[in-house]
């Protein structure tokens, strides 16, 4: 018997190494299959799209704020990994009478890294976890920053993640500390986690740089040119909202890609 501590600071008592685990969160979806479980996953959400064959093989409970706890309970999982605000708090605790839900909160790179570390103890993959840890953090290490060669600055940026209404990021979020890191200054860094707000108070903040999101709200090409007739002087640009969002192993690829953005974003200026 082991008992593990979430990032909740809820204690959960796990009878042996786990054999049959539930994931409720994509990118920890994503972060089990890197670290070599394969079989032990029996079940995940519909948008836990990564690894493709997953998504094909595996059993789905439905989303993550809409779970078929009843298909879940059929599983007879031996643990549950939840996520504080990716999943609904009721099913959650409904779920937690039943089985061992490990429940994570990730608002920076650190909780992340901290979050890689408790699922490889509790799934038994500790090297592997280390591992991953390692070389995330040798590739945000190697993060070149440096002011837009243009501006002299940093860029002031707002990050959209949904449409009607408009919901941006505010700086005690996830997607804002890697926003930071990769070198672009939240211009609603001093709101909450993911205030509504209207196109006109963007130019009166003084953005500069508008990214709009591939996920949760799936923006595309024809958004920018409806957000650019109101924002004339302001940039407006897709991004992969998997890079900025999933806490997992997608972590390492997001140093290179925000390299890429940055100069793509350069020859824009």
């Amino acid at each position: 018997m082991f008992v593990f501590t979430d990032q909740m600071q809820r204690r959960i008592t796990v009878e042996q190494k786990p054999q049959r685990i539930v994931s409720l969160v994509p990118s920890q979806t994503e972060l089990l299959f890197h670290l070599g479980l394969r079989e032990e996953v029996v079940g995940i959400t519909k948008f836990c799209v990564h690894p493709a064959e997953w998504f094909r093989t595996k059993t789905r409970i439905g989303g993550t704020k809409t779970l078929d706890v009843e298909k879940i309970k059929l599983l007879q999982p031996d643990l549950i990994l939840a996520n504080k605000e990716e999943n609904i708090q009721e099913q959650v605790e409904e779920l937690a009478k039943h089985f061992p839900v490990w429940v994570s909160d990730v608002n920076t790179l650190e909780d992340a890294l901290d979050m890689i570390n408790a699922v490889g103890e509790i799934t038994g993959r500790n090297e592997e976890a280390a591992r991953l840890i390692q070389q995330i953090q040798t590739g945000f290490a190697g993060l070149q920053t440096p002011p837009f060669d243009k501006l002299r600055t940093k860029l002031q940026t707002a990050y959209l993640i949904w449409k009607e209404p408009y919901i941006t990021v505010g700086g005690d979020t996830f997607i804002h500390d890697l926003l930071t890191r990769a070198g672009f200054e939240n211009i609603f860094q001093n709101k909450s986690r993911y205030p509504t707000i209207t196109i006109e108070e963007l130019p009166i903040a003084g953005c500069q740089l508008l990214i709009l999101s591939s996920e949760p709200y799936p923006f595309r090409q024809k958004h920018i040119e409806e957000l650019q007739r109101h924002l004339p002087n302001t940039k407006i640009i897709l991004a992969d909202g998997e890079m900025f969002s999933w806490y997992g192993s997608r972590l390492l690829h997001a140093p290179a890609y925000f390299s890429q953005l940055r100069e793509q974003i350069e020859a824009m200026l």
